[in-house]
């Protein structure tokens, strides 16, 4: 538990002090010896998740900022980690309540209380996600809110209306930031040319892992008391994600040339217009889902961009890809060399690309937002 003197500290002196004792973050496993003894204890998690989500005002600013996730123990029987499709989901929700205790009741011995902390932080922070055709001369892209979710959307391609059918089932230890209307948003996200970049990007913004540093967690505090300087919510904070494929990969694993790229893209067939297209992400991680169309009527191509894309012309796209992981970088840079080295312009035809989500653990995730220090990739 925390005392008096940390029940009143700031939100903002509260993460400080997380981050003091998250070295094991983001490891394969919690070593024991070099995770410190308040990073191991239970109660010091109760406490902290106690005062950042319940008793602080703050938390519950947003309409989505009412429901509280809670990890169960390892030591309990799991979805996905045994035979029994009955088994409970790994994680359980429920909606805000002054008294923690009392709203958790016989399942408060459950909850694994670091994880549960990691993962409301993450539930509970801002993201928006850039998807970009980028080229070596100019580049446009549409930005979307999204929000990480631990269930995984499904969605029906063989659907007519492909957004409106889904189905969810639990994605944690994966965190899921889903687009519930990507055929829409997208629609107009297609690749025409053989130089021409596909990018995908993943910001944080605002919300739990940025909070403010004046602001107190007593019940004095006011949920109004909050930044309004519009810079907050529009600036990037940490990029989380960024991917880069070339035309021609796209295009070889659309019609089913899987194997030359089997590391960095793999399809799943459906009956209907589209094709599922997943893109793993540099050295790996996380991954990319995207549905891909063939635009077999050109003239129904948008050649330019319009709302709601941005455009930026003359735009070098090595100086995007430097603020980026250098893996990145170099994979982008390679996809655009064998872009360019095949294809001939004859054989060239409209590639409709609508993202569906990305994907990430959320140890990655929660590391990064607390101790990432690069320079997020901004292409506004």
């Amino acid at each position: 538990m925390l005392n008096d003197r940390e029940e009143t500290l700031t939100r903002h002196e509260i993460l400080s002090m997380v981050k003091k004792h998250s070295k094991s973050l983001g490891k394969t496993s919690l070593d024991e010896q070099e995770a410190s003894d308040v990073e191991m204890d239970s109660n010091f998690w109760h406490g902290v998740f106690d005062v950042y989500f319940v008793r602080c005002m703050e938390s519950r600013r947003r309409q989505d900022d009412d429901l509280l996730f809670f990890v169960r123990k390892l030591s309990c029987k799991s979805y996905g980690l045994t035979d029994n499709e009955d088994a409970p989901a790994p994680y359980f929700v429920r909606r805000w309540a002054p008294k923690l205790d009392v709203l958790l009741g016989e399942t408060l011995a459950e909850v694994d209380w670091r994880k549960s902390f990691y993962l409301n932080m993450v539930a509970h922070t801002s993201f928006t996600v850039t998807v970009a055709i980028c080229r070596l001369d100019d580049h446009f892209f549409v930005v979307k809110t999204v929000y990480a979710s631990p269930s995984r959307v499904n969605f029906h391609l063989d659907s007519k209306k492909a957004s409106k059918e889904v189905e969810t089932t639990p994605a944690y230890p994966e965190i899921c930031f889903a687009v519930d209307d990507f055929d829409s948003t997208f629609d107009a996200v297609v690749l025409t040319e053989k130089d021409h970049c596909y990018c995908v990007l993943l910001n944080s913004h605002d919300g739990a892992a940025f909070p403010s540093a004046d602001v107190k967690t007593d019940k004095d505090s006011s949920g109004s008391n909050t930044n309004t300087d519009p810079r907050r919510v529009k600036d990037p904070k940490v990029t989380l994600f960024s991917g880069f494929v070339s035309y021609q990969m796209v295009r070889e694993a659309y019609e089913g040339g899987r194997n030359r790229f089997g590391s960095l893209l793999s399809l799943g067939h459906h009956s209907g217009k589209a094709d599922r297209l997943y893109m793993k992400g540099p050295g790996g991680r996380g991954e990319v889902e995207v549905a891909v169309s063939g635009v077999i009527d050109q003239s129904q191509v948008v050649l330019g961009p319009v709302s709601p894309m941005s455009s930026k012309k003359s735009i070098d796209l090595g100086s995007i890809f430097r603020k980026a992981a250098s893996v990145a970088s170099v994979a982008a840079k390679h996809a655009i060399a064998a872009a360019t080295a095949s294809y001939d312009e004859d054989e060239m035809f409209p590639l409709k690309c609508c993202l569906m989500s990305i994907s990430l653990p959320w140890d990655t995730i929660a590391h990064d937002l607390l101790f990432k220090g690069s320079p997020p990739v901004n292409m506004e």
